[in-house]
């Protein structure tokens, strides 16, 4: 497996398809999955010609169940030290969910900073908050992410074909398409990963303030979000990141789901390849 060891001596793995000239696309996954969950986007985009690289977040999938650093600085840590190994410049870098929020700390701490970044996307990502603050009234209440604690220390196994079969891809909804090999998936990639860095990663998605993450980047951004995202509201995230963003578009899908990459993943390969191209 290729793999990197970064500063405190952690191992992640990471995917590096295509021709190492072209220009590298980079994508970053979201909680508790691992870089498996942008097959359909990897896949599309080696076939237009680029270079695809993703890794697994510490603690999750291939890469090594550390205890320590399961917080936005360090996975921002982690996607630079991989980004620098590989000397991705040009780059454009993708994050789905928590993988949002990995991005925009990266692009705003490293990627920029070092001249590696050309362009950014958000997809149904976590920032600038979720939890509800007196500076943020209308997120989310910190009860509903006691809940996802819970239930991933007491029945993680269960609690982890729950999000999918429910409200993860909108399957939950009446008259959906229900595909139990998407469920499995998920469930799949879920439990390959650590219990702990599960764990402790509900509170760095959730509670992880990035208002100036945003505010600092400058490259072209793209915001895209579905309208029926029963996970991260689009009103807690997309509404508000890009007030935030000085060079920012924003997209938002009615009726799509949280986990519209995969499931609506015709629809939305074509729009970012076409905002990767322009």
């Amino acid at each position: 497996m290729a793999t990197i060891t970064t500063q405190d001596g952690t191992e992640i793995f990471y995917k590096d398809w295509g021709p190492r000239g072209a220009q590298p696309i980079m994508f970053h996954h979201g909680w508790p999955l691992s870089s498996d969950d942008w097959d359909p986007q990897m896949l599309f985009f080696l076939q237009h010609g680029y270079r695809v690289v993703a890794h697994d977040r510490r603690g999750h999938g291939r890469s090594a169940q550390v205890s320590v650093g399961h917080d936005i600085d360090h996975y921002a840590s982690d996607a630079s030290a991989v980004a620098e190994h590989l000397d991705l410049r040009n780059a454009v870098h993708i994050g789905h969910s928590t993988g949002g929020g990995e991005v925009a700390r990266y692009v705003a701490k490293h990627g920029e900073p070092q001249g590696r970044v050309a362009k950014a996307v958000l997809v149904s990502a976590v920032p600038p908050l979720m939890l509800k603050t007196e500076a943020n009234p209308e997120g989310l209440p910190i009860e509903v992410f006691d809940g996802f604690r819970k239930a991933t220390a007491d029945n993680r196994a269960q609690f982890f074909l729950d999000v999918p079969t429910g409200p993860f891809y909108g399957f939950n909804r009446e008259g959906a398409t229900v595909h139990p090999g998407v469920i499995q998936n998920w469930w799949r990639q879920g439990m390959m990963g650590s219990a702990q860095a599960h764990y402790e990663g509900i509170k760095a998605f959730s509670e992880t303030d990035q208002t100036e993450d945003l505010r600092a980047i400058s490259v072209p951004t793209l915001v895209l979000h579905g309208e029926d995202d029963q996970i991260v509201p689009i009103a807690d995230a997309a509404l508000k990141a890009i007030t935030l963003l000085r060079n920012g578009t924003l997209k938002t899908y009615p009726g799509f789901s949280h986990g519209m990459l995969t499931v609506n993943a015709d629809v939305l390969n074509a729009d970012l390849l076409a905002f990767v191209r322009g």
